[in-house]
């Protein structure tokens, strides 16, 4: 049966859980890999879907898929 609760029908369009770019830095050949975060530190999470070198978006603790390789600039205003 469909919920006619407005609130929960928005949150049903929100993805669960803080998805974040980072850059994978190895792949460990048992199902995950290495992953260096923009700020250093290096994580390990679920997938080898993704090459070493390559940016790719990370979502409770697995690889969702490929992050385009996009230039970033820091501003100081």
């Amino acid at each position: 049966m469909a919920t006619t609760n407005i609130w929960q029908q928005f949150k049903a369009l929100i993805p669960e859980g803080v998805r974040i770019v980072a850059t994978i830095t190895a792949n460990n050949g048992n199902g995950t890999s290495q992953a260096e975060l923009r700020d250093g530190p290096v994580i390990t999470v679920k997938g080898e879907s993704a090459i070493p070198g390559q940016k790719a978006f990370i979502q409770n603790g697995e690889i969702k898929g490929i992050a385009p390789a996009l230039p970033q600039y820091e501003i100081e205003i």
